[in-house]
Order: C-alpha cells, then structure tokens, then sequence
C-alpha cells in the first residue's frame, strides 16, 4: 500500500470509466454543450450589425431626400420604414421597434437649392452604444457628398455648395457610456444565474441527501412543492435586485427615467420563468452534476442570444427568433427601457406578456415533470 500500484491504478480508471459510461446524461451534456457554444459564437454573434431597422419622418419625399435614403440603404446598415408623425416614429424607438430616426424637415429640396443648407435630424438609440456605433460612423461618412453631383457650383469657390448637416443625436445615452447598458442588464442576468442554478440544484440535493423520500410520502401535491420551494428564492431575488439597482444608481450613475414599482413588478414575472425553468431541470436531473450542466446549458445560451453582451440586431434572423422566446431577452428590454427610457406600461407590456406566457407554460412542464417515485 505504500508504493504505486498500476493494478490499482487499472482497477480505478476502470471504475470510473464504467461509471462514466452509465451516466449517459452527463455525458451527452458534455459534448454538446461545447458544439452549441461553437455554433453560437460562430453564427449567432456579430459585432457590427446591419439593416438596423430605421424610422423615416419626411413631409415631401422629394428627388434629393429619396436619393439620401438610397444611399443610407447603400451602407447596409439601415433599414429604412417610414413612419407618418415624429410621434409615431419617437413610440417605436422607445418600444425597441427601430434603432434610429431620421427627420428630414419640410421643403427640404428647395432650402437645399436656395444654398440654405438645412438640418436632418438623426435620433439613434443610445442605450445600446455597441449597436449604433458603426451605423452612427456610417451617417457621418456620408455626409453631404451624397448630393454633390446634384449641385450647382458654389461661385465663390468652385465647389459644390454645402448641401445640408446631419445633426446626429444618441438618446437616452449622448455620450454613449457603455456602463449605462451593461449595468440595468446585469439585473437580469444575476437574477438569471442565482434563481435558475439554485432552483435547479433544490431537488437533486434532497434526492441524493436521502430526504426526498420523506416529502414524497407526505400528502403533498406537485404545485404545493413547487411553490413552496420556489417562494423562498422569490424573496432572495428581490434583495438582489435591490443590491443591484443600489450600486447602479450611486456607483455607475445610472437614471432612474421611469417608475421602479413597475419595473420591481415586471422583473418579479422573471424570477418566476426563472424558478419554473430551474424546478424542471431539477425534476429531470437525476444529480446534481447533472443539474448544474443542464443549468449551464440553459444559461450560457440566454446569456448570448439575449442581446447583453452583443448587440441583438446584428444577430440573424433565426438566432433572434430564439432570443425572443428566452425572458431574459425581455427582462433586459424592460431593465433598460424603464430606468433609460423612462418606459411605462404600454411600453413594456408586449414583453411582460411573453414572459407571462413562458412562465405559465414552463410552470405547467415542471407540475408535470415532478416525480412522485425516486424511480
């Protein structure tokens, strides 16, 4: 027993071996896992989106203002979608529907033809910085070169007469501070590590501690269960959610634009999809290795499809679509439009409606993935 033993040594690699063998679950966990974040990484993630959706609010539509348009479309970076008021055009890039506005004033062509040079108004949506920034650069690089060959000569210099300024301006974030985004997300994505992992581990920890026999023989439902282990973390999740905003506020400087009982209430819909979606996977779960990497498996993706650490517009299509179902994708919505944007109830009701329809129907999965039976 003193020295090194190669039998032994055989003895316990093929111990384990066997053991990893059966532990089938674990297993498949591990090697797809790693080929989900390579898919993602690989085809999901872009850092410089394009056909970013865009708000046009123009009372003429003349010659000069269509070929300014076509050249915006040029860039790849807009996708313009005209809108009849500024009011209708300011709803929607409150609601997330667009990312800029551009307002070209009324009798555009002919102030540009009397050398007046008048003023387009470019509203971009500065909550999330990274997604504007080469679009923002692409407006600038345009211009008034996109009318230079339309234009009489200047006579004073021989130059073709300054057509019109683009005055650009990022609202809820002018300077464009990174923290400003990052900051009211990270209420979701702490809410989303602590409750799905907690909530995930909760079954598998009394099942392998031996005391899941003594809740299963009690007269007990499977909702009863399910509220009572999750309420507890509800609780937990509010006292994080205050220790966040607190920071944010007096550290990062982050506003407070809109009502915190109405993002309090919203954010409390999340830690329910949360809790639901952890007492499934600590249903299924049959350890608590197993757990923990089904939890990673859930978080990993919602953390890139969710639009917190790249921007969601550049991702394609089918990416975003699977965005759109995860409440993290909403919570940060909601996070950002209240405390940037001062965001209100209509505002934020099409994603608080979404994450009442997962959690209900992850609440109805883990009612019925709950196992009365350790078998």
């Amino acid at each position: 027993m003193n020295g090194f033993s190669f039998r032994r040594f055989l003895a316990m690699l093929g111990k384990e071996a066997t053991q990893l063998r059966r532990d089938r679950g674990t297993v498949a966990l591990t090697l797809v896992l790693p080929m989900i974040q390579l898919f993602l990484f690989g085809y999901a993630i872009n850092t410089n989106p394009r056909h970013l959706p865009t708000a046009l609010v123009s009372a003429s539509h003349s010659r000069y203002e269509r070929d300014i348009v076509t050249a915006l479309e040029n860039t790849k970076y807009f996708d313009i979608r005209v809108y009849p008021t500024e009011k209708a055009a300011e709803e929607a890039l409150r609601r997330w529907d667009v990312m800029f506005i551009i307002d070209i004033p009324p009798n555009f062509q002919r102030d540009v033809l009397h050398g007046d040079s008048p003023s387009i108004l470019v509203d971009a949506d500065g909550s999330d910085p990274t997604a504007i920034g080469n679009a923002t650069a692409a407006v600038n690089a345009l211009g008034a070169n996109v009318l230079s060959r339309d234009l009489p000569p200047d006579p004073r210099f021989r130059q073709p007469l300054v057509a019109y300024q683009t005055i650009l301006h990022a609202r809820y974030n002018p300077e464009q501070i990174t923290a400003l985004n990052i900051v009211p997300a990270l209420i979701a994505v702490v809410l989303t590590f602590s409750t799905l992992v907690s909530t995930a581990m909760a079954i598998t920890r009394e099942r392998e501690m031996g005391t899941m026999e003594n809740l299963l023989v009690l007269p007990i439902q499977p909702a009863e269960v399910l509220l009572g282990k999750i309420l507890p973390y509800v609780g937990l999740g509010y006292l994080q959610i205050s220790l966040v905003l607190a920071i944010a506020v007096v550290v990062f400087g982050v506003p407070v634009a809109g009502s915190l009982p109405l993002l309090l209430g919203a954010i409390g819909l999340f830690i329910a999809c949360n809790l639901a979606l952890g007492f499934v996977i600590s249903s299924v779960a049959r350890t608590q290795r197993q757990a923990m990497q089904m939890a990673q498996f859930v978080f990993l993706p919602s953390m890139l499809l969710s639009g917190f650490l790249f921007p969601f517009r550049g991702m394609p299509v089918w990416a975003q679509a699977i965005g759109d179902v995860l409440p993290i994708t909403h919570a940060l919505r909601i996070a950002r439009g209240v405390l940037l944007k001062g965001n209100g109830w209509p505002e934020i009701a099409p994603d608080v409606w979404l994450m009442a329809g997962f959690a209900l129907a992850i609440g109805v999965v883990a009612v019925l993935t709950y196992r009365r039976t350790l078998d």
